[in-house]
């Protein structure tokens, strides 16, 4: 069966008064558009506007193909809710129109959905078109129409810009702990990296007019003082190979692998503090002087990398030693973690061809495939039987996924805004070659840059991940110490993983993510997190 997308609008300038709508079909797995519709009215008011609107696109799309499945996308909540029979209709106008509207198509092959208006800008241009068309004397002309190309060109709203690192405030410690794991040193040290962090100038002026290397030059000198005589092996594993085929559906069935807590130090005699000094020295500058202004939760990071890195490589003092802050020996009394179950939606018709498919795209709905997908996490999910809660991405495929697991645990579903996936921009529904052939410049770029951002003003995987962080923080504190299933998508969980790892921005290319696989993290009430599961996909081979 095929499924359509109708995209209306309607408007009046003076509500009433000159009044017209748009509306366009787009083919549901492709993203082409298909039909254009747009008219002036005369004089009306932008609710009549609206539902002339959604029945130009519904007989448009029933043209079509009159068994098609059809989603109808509105910015207008009023024709939204009064067509999914949520909302009374009062407004004798309003009657005939929406009783006009049930009779184009049957009940069954029609749903709606509210979106904001920035992601309804095909159809609003195309309403704006027809009254200024109106205002000249005349009628739309399908054939003058700019409709499609300034919504695909017209810039998206600017992303607020992070307070700190891409990503998470923790992440930004991390820098910071890289140098620091090389020398253990005691507690006393450690609190004086920290305070040194805290009392930098918040003004990053300031600091890049020399208050960076003052705070530098302490640091460096508190732990040229301790760490003499004491040496710690980190050994990293060494990150290779170029980022390949990656976009929110751009990804194959996965190596399930489960992720341990695992975390062991050596401390060997012999280390020379100089070169931790200024290594210390060197990355505490550059993470006070970034031309970002630092927030309380840097501080707080800053000073819980230090301190626990100073209890875990202290040398053991005599007597019964302290219990660890981090690993296996924590402290036994932080109670019941927030646990996030984190299920990617089941396949749409554009996963198996790998292509993008964010926020800013048609929205496909879960195809066959991916609903049997669904009812079989939905039973694995149900054997386990620790799911207390259920939240999704307000996206189709996600709530569609989402409504199927609820219906087997008999919970409800939750929408939250904060999981939506990426917006693409201009690569929404194309392949990674698609792509590489017609953008290959801003590719590049975004492969490279985190703060980089896709064709035609997409969101970046920076702003991405400040976005997946405060929903994280909200949510851990909504939810603590219960477990909670989160339906979302590709970036969302990897961004999730990533902060709770802190895995820096390039790791997002280096996870494998199939569609309705499972993960875990667990979030402690101290600030840690623990991830427990990754891509996991045994229930979909049972």
């Amino acid at each position: 069966m095929r499924e359509f997308i109708v995209e209306a609008d309607g408007g009046s300038r003076g509500n009433p008064g000159p009044a017209g709508y748009g509306s366009v079909v787009i083919d549901a797995t492709t993203g082409e558009t298909l039909v254009e519709r747009a008219e002036f009215i005369g004089v009306a008011t932008n609710n009549v506007a609206e539902y002339r609107g959604l029945v130009a696109g519904l007989r448009a799309a029933r043209e079509l193909d009159p068994s098609a499945r059809v989603r109808v996308r509105m910015d207008s909540k009023l024709v939204v809710e009064q067509m999914s029979g949520r909302w009374k209709i009062k407004h004798p106008d309003m009657k005939p129109l929406a009783a006009e509207a049930a009779r184009v198509l049957p009940p069954g092959q029609v749903s709606y959905e509210w979106i904001p208006r920035e992601q309804n800008k095909h159809a609003d241009r195309l309403a704006n078109e027809a009254m200024d068309a109106g205002k000249r004397g005349e009628q739309w002309d399908e054939g003058a129409s700019r409709a499609a190309l300034d919504a695909r060109s017209a810039p998206a709203p600017a992303a607020p810009e992070p307070s700190g690192p891409p990503g998470d405030a923790a992440a930004g410690a991390a820098k910071a702990r890289e140098a620091l794991a090389r020398a253990p040193r005691s507690r006393a040290t450690a609190e004086r990296v920290a305070e040194a962090a805290a009392e930098a100038p918040a003004d990053a002026a300031a600091l890049r007019g020399g208050g960076a290397e003052t705070v530098a030059e302490g640091v460096a000198r508190g732990v040229a003082g301790t760490a003499a005589g004491n040496r710690m092996e980190a050994v990293t594993e060494g990150r290779s190979g170029a980022a390949e085929e990656t976009s929110s559906e751009a990804v194959t069935e996965g190596r399930s692998a489960a992720v341990g807590e695992t975390c062991r130090t050596t401390t060997a005699p012999g280390t020379r503090a100089e070169p931790v000094a200024e290594d210390v020295r060197r990355t505490v500058a550059e993470a006070v002087s970034e031309p970002r202004a630092k927030t309380g939760d840097d501080v707080r990071a800053a000073r819980t990398v230090a301190l626990s890195a100073a209890d875990a490589t202290a040398p053991a003092a005599a007597g019964p030693a302290a219990a660890p802050t981090v690993g296996w020996g924590a402290a036994p009394d932080l109670g019941a973690p927030a646990t996030f179950v984190l299920l990617r939606h089941g396949e749409t018709p554009l996963t198996p061809q790998k292509r993008f498919s964010g926020s800013g795209g048609t929205d496909p709905s879960l195809s066959d495939v991916g609903r049997g997908q669904a009812e079989r996490v939905a039973a694995a999910l149900a054997r386990r039987g620790t799911v207390q809660h259920i939240l999704a991405s307000p996206l189709a495929r996600t709530r569609e996924t989402a409504g199927i697991v609820a219906a087997r645990l008999g919970l409800e579903v939750t929408v939250e805004d904060g999981l939506i996936e990426t917006d693409f921009g201009a690569w929404e529904g194309l392949t990674f070659g698609e792509v590489r052939e017609r953008h290959p410049d801003d590719l590049n770029a975004w492969l490279a840059d985190p703060e980089a951002e896709p064709t035609g003003g997409g969101e970046s995987f920076a702003a991405t991940a400040v976005r997946i962080a405060a929903a994280r923080d909200r949510l851990v504190a909504a939810y603590a110490g219960r477990t909670v299933l989160l339906v979302t998508h590709v970036t969302p969980i990897k961004t999730l993983v990533r902060l709770a790892l802190g895995a820096p921005p390039e790791s997002l290319f280096r996870m494998e993510l199939s569609a309705a696989s499972l993960s875990a993290v667990a979030y402690y009430a101290d600030g840690n997190a623990s991830v427990r599961l990754f891509n996991e996909t045994s229930h979909l081979r049972s």
